[in-house]
């Protein structure tokens, strides 16, 4: 004869494991990514490397589709575009129909080269380091980096007030570690000559790395062409108190 005792105690073990393993099956899994390069035969040199979430669920549709949003955004004479594809082929269009028009100065080839790569992933936020490179003649082409800060919950973007308490005292801690980054003891090294004679401002781009914040001033932004990015690092055990994700 069955013991309804021990019966009983089976089939609570039982109820126990199912409801484990369907726990563990419904905690939302970390988002993956996979590099994907865009290939074709254009004449322009035209590379293309974007990291892209993986799958086909919701969220991972919004992230590929904030990426490409962001890569057009960087990009020059595109403010109609919302499809990249379209905007490569165009950006070889163009260059065909210059090099019609203008044989003698069409070398070196006009360039347009992309990559988009994370940073940074935790629980919170994903960071993407937008690259683009274009060249069409001229003394130098134009390079910029967007920092594309994503929502893991929902694949949206956050602005800067969503990821730090952007307060006075935040902007006091970032102005420390810019001078930190520019060696102010040197003599002449002003803070006024890298923002125009204005006064310390915040970068467009701050994101995150396994280091810490990241701030970093595109080419122009502050200073002269010659002096390129500048970019600094706030260690998190420093940025800590004003992080509203990490």
């Amino acid at each position: 004869m069955i013991n309804k005792k021990s019966t009983s105690i089976l089939s609570l073990a039982l109820f126990l494991s199912l409801f484990l393993v369907s726990s563990c099956n419904n905690e939302s899994k970390p988002i993956s990514f996979e590099n994907n390069s865009y290939e074709n035969n254009y004449e322009a040199d035209i590379s293309v490397s974007i990291d892209e979430a993986a799958g086909n669920d919701d969220i991972s549709k919004v992230i590929n589709f904030k990426i490409k949003e962001a890569i057009i955004s960087t990009l020059s004479d595109v403010t109609k575009k919302t499809n990249l594809e379209s905007v490569l082929e165009d950006f070889n269009s163009e260059y065909i129909a210059f090099k019609k028009e203008f044989p003698e100065a069409s070398h070196p080839a006009w360039e347009l080269h992309i990559e988009a790569e994370k940073s940074y992933q935790s629980e919170d936020v994903i960071t993407l380091s937008v690259n683009t490179y274009e060249f069409k003649g001229g003394a130098h082409g134009n390079d910029k980096i967007k920092f594309l800060n994503l929502n893991t919950a929902t694949g949206n973007v956050y602005n800067i007030n969503d990821l730090v308490e952007n307060s006075k005292d935040f902007k006091t801690l970032a102005k420390t570690y810019f001078l930190k980054s520019i060696d102010a003891d040197k003599e002449n090294n002003k803070i006024e000559d890298y923002f125009f004679g204005k006064p310390f401002q915040l970068p467009e781009n701050i994101g995150f790395s396994d280091d810490g914040l990241v701030f970093l001033y595109n080419v122009y932004e502050v200073a002269s062409y010659d002096q390129g990015y500048t970019e600094f690092i706030i260690p998190f055990d420093a940025v800590e108190p004003f992080l509203k994700v990490k």
